[in-house]
């Protein structure tokens, strides 16, 4: 049985306050090797959020000591963390899946009414787009307009919509009553 997914964190303002989280690295080991949950030190990651200071964490590995790995993103719960904290990377892979499944749907179905769109749109391409982002939210204008591309792209899969403006796509396409 292997324990999957623990995080363990503190903040370290000054390089002695990572003897703390080596302590508790300890004791969570402890409790670990106690309850048959083991470790794979190769698995754990270190990332350093908003300080620079030169630490370094251990773990037993069978009897030796192995220094854990530093990693500057991490892919946890379908969600990218950067060690910035800021919400490009997964606006790009958010991206990078919406406009591989609209890719897909525009080579297969080439005539898409409006009812068609919603359903297709809503049901394959909106979730990847929207996968947690209460815990990711986009702030940044660049973020915004990376995964916004994908829903401009996806309009112009509208029969007849193709040389509309953006705007009346959208219009046309996401508010009832609209005629053009």
């Amino acid at each position: 049985m292997f324990a999957d997914d623990t995080k363990l964190w503190t903040g370290i303002l000054k390089l002695e306050d990572s003897d703390s989280l080596q302590k508790d690295l300890w004791r969570l080991a402890e409790w670990s090797k106690k309850w048959l949950l083991s470790f794979n030190p190769e698995k754990c990651k270190v990332m350093h959020i908003g300080h620079e200071f030169a630490t370094n964490y251990v773990m037993k590995d069978g009897g030796s000591l192995r220094n854990l790995d530093t990693t500057e993103k991490e892919k946890d719960l379908g969600i990218y963390v950067v060690k910035d904290l800021k919400s490009q990377e997964q606006c790009t892979q958010a991206a990078r899946k919406a406009q591989a499944v609209l890719g897909m749907v525009k080579r297969h179905l080439t005539q898409l009414d409006k009812e068609d769109f919603m359903a297709i749109y809503k049901a394959y391409i909106r979730p990847h787009l929207e996968y947690c982002v209460q815990a990711w939210s986009p702030h940044f204008i660049k973020d915004i307009d990376c995964l916004e591309q994908i829903q401009r792209r996806a309009t112009k899969l509208v029969k007849g919509l193709k040389k509309w403006t953006y705007e009346d796509r959208l219009k046309h396409v996401f508010q009832t009553g609209y005629s053009h």
